[in-house]
């Protein structure tokens, strides 16, 4: 090699880039370079080296592990849902079998104590519903204005909240409830224009932010349709 070439192999040493692609563009290039293969030494974290066919079978095994991994959550996922599906269907059939308001309400709160809850609650905005008497459902009432305060506190642009309320909140939505450790609450409609259901649970830790919510958003999906055969929407 004279000092022309030498030079030249300094100007553009090859990088790691260089290599990568090279094996890329050549896909057998193991296959021609066999003894290569075990002659490498890849260095590891635990042991001082390992061979490139364990590195290959190791990330083989970790692959596997995450797809079992995955597997058993979409299992456990279907198991859910098909508890949930038959939880849910026992409440509509309850409630839709109900003969007055107060008996539907009554079974909203039942289906909530088997699930080792406290209770159940349903509370209306005044003016999105026809509340007044001769409809004996002033319990339900509470105002769109008093409640925007809790909503931008607790809700901001979601549409339900699980976790604590202080005194004042409590005293706002749950007034004849005692001993109210922790809620699930869900607004009705898209823009939770309507109103809301309320679970509780003395247990101060039972409801808690980042918790999943798709039976709560069903339970909410389904009781604006049941309460209008009882209550007329303004």
């Amino acid at each position: 090699m004279d000092k022309t070439e030498r030079a030249t192999e300094h100007a553009n040493p090859i990088d790691e880039r260089d290599v990568v692609q090279y094996l890329q563009e050549n896909p057998y290039f193991f296959l021609r370079n066999p003894l290569l293969v075990e002659q490498l030494k890849i260095p590891h974290a635990v042991q001082e080296a390992i061979s490139l066919p364990e590195v290959v079978m190791n990330r083989q095994r970790l692959k596997i592990k995450e797809l079992e991994q995955d597997i058993r959550f979409m299992v456990e996922q279907a198991h859910e849902n098909v508890v949930l599906f038959d939880e849910l269907l026992l409440l509509v059939i309850d409630m839709s079998s109900a003969k007055s308001l107060q008996g539907m309400l009554l079974a909203l709160n039942r289906w909530a104590k088997k699930l080792g809850l406290s209770g159940a609650s349903v509370r209306l905005f005044s003016d999105s519903w026809r509340l007044s008497a001769p409809l004996d459902a002033h319990q339900l009432v509470i105002s769109r204005r008093v409640f925007e305060s809790v909503r931008i506190q607790k809700f901001g642009d979601k549409r339900n909240y699980l976790g604590r309320l202080n005194g004042p909140e409590i005293q706002l939505l749950l007034p004849e409830s005692l001993n109210v450790g922790s809620v699930a609450i869900s607004l009705f409609g898209h823009h939770g224009e309507s109103g809301m259901v309320i679970f509780t649970s003395r247990d101060r830790e039972h409801y808690q932010h980042g918790m999943g919510t798709v039976m709560l958003e069903k339970v909410a999906q389904i009781l604006p349709r049941l309460l209008c055969q009882w209550i007329e929407r303004l």
